[in-house]
């Protein structure tokens, strides 16, 4: 087990809180208010679905951000249990749209979320002008009152129409992808830096329809915070993940970190420091029908980015001399 210091209860619970809320809201707060249908209150949710259905392309354009929500109080509190930082190494000019790779996925992609779902670690501060948006799931904004609670956060959807749409908005918008998407959860392990980005590519051709900026991005410490139980591509469990990912999107990863005590096991993660670095952003032409060798000749330039900023960085972070990304 990881050598870490000992958060108060109340982080812990806090830091907890975050995925239960999903589940809280997906399992008992949406039936509960499917059956205010049958009583009195019926009106109440009558009018949301109402609502609901007019409201369905907002999704698509962004969202709808709350400052109220990014600056809960909550979110600081999870933010000091690890702790989280961001790392500014270039300035981002407002002037410009960008498309920012989000590099590794992590289990629950801890960094990515507190730092530019939230102002817990002060992004509008330390990126004065420049407005997150972090792109999830699509099927996330289908679901009564997830979506709601998601875009309050600047959460947009990660399909195409959604971020070619702010990118061709703004400017001094950012969309924020983690581009290995849920299958690079299953390569979140301690002390590994595998991500899967060599033949994804689609980001790179919508950034240069749009002529916006790449922003390679690495958070150190992302894939320490659990340890996951990983199986034999012929397993039965690993034929079931398979499956579980085809019908729901993701991947449904056995992991465990920490206890409410010191030397127990549980669903609390690990505290441990995540710092995720934003690098310099890399120009890109804009270019309305790229050519394949055009989208290969930057996604290189791409990745040879996130190499020198990985490089740079490893040893303050955790990391030997000689640890390289590997990509798959």
């Amino acid at each position: 087990m990881p050598c870490f210091k000992q958060p108060n209860h109340l982080q812990s619970l806090l830091v907890l809180q975050w995925p239960l809320t999903y589940l809280a809201l997906f399992w008992i707060v949406q039936p509960l208010f499917v059956c205010l249908l049958f009583t009195s209150l019926w009106p109440l949710p009558a009018l949301y679905f109402v609502w609901y259905f007019l409201d369905w392309k907002t999704p698509e354009r962004g969202g709808r951000r709350s400052a109220w929500v990014r600056n809960w109080s909550v979110w600081t509190h999870m933010r000091d249990y690890f702790p989280i930082t961001i790392l500014k190494t270039k300035d981002l000019s407002p002037e410009h749209n960008y498309l920012m790779g989000v590099h590794p996925h992590g289990i629950l992609t801890f960094g990515a979320f507190c730092n530019f779902c939230t102002e817990a670690t002060g992004f509008s501060k330390i990126f004065p002008g420049i407005t997150p948006h972090l792109a999830t799931l699509s099927w996330f904004f289908k679901i009564p009152l997830i979506r709601e609670y998601i875009m309050a956060k600047g959460v947009c959807s990660v399909s195409e129409p959604t971020i070619d749409y702010l990118l061709s908005h703004g400017p001094g918008n950012l969309v924020g992808i983690v581009v290995g998407g849920v299958a690079e959860a299953l390569q979140s392990v301690p002390n590994t830096t595998t991500l899967l980005l060599r033949k994804h590519k689609g980001f790179v051709r919508i950034a240069l329809q749009r002529g916006a900026h790449l922003v390679p991005t690495f958070t150190f410490g992302e894939n320490e915070v659990y340890d996951q139980v990983l199986f034999h591509k012929d397993s039965r469990t690993y034929k079931f993940q398979s499956y579980f990912r085809r019908t729901f999107g993701f991947y449904f990863c056995i992991f465990y970190g920490r206890g409410f005590s010191r030397d127990s096991n549980g669903l609390l993660p690990y505290p441990l420091p995540i710092v995720t670095v934003v690098g310099e952003p890399l120009p890109l032409p804009k270019i309305e029908n790229p050519s394949q060798e055009m989208v290969d000749k930057y996604h290189t330039l791409y990745m040879d980015a996130l190499c020198k900023l990985f490089d740079q960085h490893k040893t303050q972070h955790g990391c030997s001399e000689t640890q390289k990304l590997i990509f798959l």
